[in-house]
């Protein structure tokens, strides 16, 4: 089957266009005709070399970690879909390879797409989606009248946590740039701060939480927003203990992510607030709520640019510039 193929760990690296083996199904797999991909940060930062220690990929291997298509094939124990289901899913770690014509997924990975998104916009979402229920929801516990703010509020995950918080009832602070703020606002931000002009720690307080996906700077600023007992929760580093025993990491990885994220922790601590790293992780459980919501038109996908599968390289490229609004998405079919 045709693929993009990361041959070798570069910054910036183009992806190889070629032929790979395809995809071997197991008895609790379902195989999936991708119709669209979409891409994340973490695609980038797979491919530049950033996650070499944590994440057990060796080169050759198809990169992609969302997708939307129609079953294939299923394993002989699978008893949730068929043949011909419409689904999305972002595949687990260690099983990814979405810039694919197929792949085989999880049955546990895998949710019935919903039925008012195209194949595009669907694949904009498991990745972004995940990742904001899983901070919001289950590290959060976020709930009605409490205050958050969420970092880069016109990117992927930004554009779905406004959303999702708002949905759960609290009342939403996001930062972005001037070009942005009409954006932010329609998605529900009843607080928006430009940071060209605004500092947000001098503008806010008494937060509840804080998702953040951006530098240290940003992350250390963070605290002061927070009231005591508040949670800092960051999916752009630096990672902690936790997350290294979740992986399965060895003692020394383990003491390496203690070291990282000891200074974070140790503020927070101190002001008492509780910091956390979070690695979304696959769930197909979470995303059938997820559509549930997507149905009910209580969240809706944003989309920056689609691509054409040949253009994955130039798609992958625009990714890099940090300047697309919500999801960039590749269409294979």
């Amino acid at each position: 089957m045709k693929a993009f193929i990361l041959d070798k760990y570069k910054k910036r690296g183009a992806l190889r266009f070629g032929e790979m083996p395809e995809p071997a199904v197991g008895d609790e797999d379902v195989l999936v005709e991708i119709h669209a991909a979409g891409l994340n940060p973490l695609d980038t930062k797979i491919r530049d070399g950033a996650f070499k220690p944590l994440l057990p990929y060796r080169p050759p291997f198809i990169l992609g970690h969302d997708m939307a298509g129609i079953v294939a094939r299923v394993g002989s124990d699978v008893r949730r879909f068929k043949v011909g289901d419409e689904v999305y899913a972002r595949p687990r770690d260690g099983r990814i390879g979405t810039l694919a014509e197929r792949i085989a997924v999880h049955e546990d990975d895998l949710a019935l797409k919903p039925k008012n998104l195209t194949m595009e916009e669907a694949a904009s979402i498991p990745l972004v989606g995940l990742t904001a229920w899983q901070a919001l929801v289950d590290r959060a516990g976020l709930r009605k009248g409490q205050k958050i703010l969420i970092h880069a509020g016109s990117g992927g995950v930004g554009t779905f946590a406004i959303q999702l918080a708002k949905h759960l009832g609290a009342t939403v602070a996001t930062t972005t740039s001037t070009a942005n703020v009409d954006l932010v606002t329609s998605l529900g931000a009843d607080v928006v701060i430009d940071y060209k002009t605004q500092d947000f720690e001098k503008v806010l307080s008494g937060y509840d939480v804080v998702l953040n996906s951006l530098g240290g700077d940003t992350l250390q600023k963070s605290l002061s927003v927070l009231k005591p007992s508040g949670k800092l929760i960051s999916i752009s580093g630096p990672p902690d203990a936790d997350f290294a025993r979740q992986k399965g990491l060895n003692w020394g990885l383990r003491q390496l992510m203690r070291l990282l994220s000891f200074g974070i922790r140790r503020k927070a601590k101190g002001r008492g607030l509780a910091y956390s790293f979070l690695f979304m992780r696959a769930d197909g459980g979470q995303l059938n709520q997820i559509t549930a919501l997507i149905e009910a038109g209580a969240i809706r996908p944003v989309m920056d640019r689609v691509f054409p599968f040949g253009a994955t390289n130039d798609a992958l490229a625009y990714l890099d510039t940090g300047r697309s609004k919500g999801k960039v998405v590749v269409k294979l079919k």
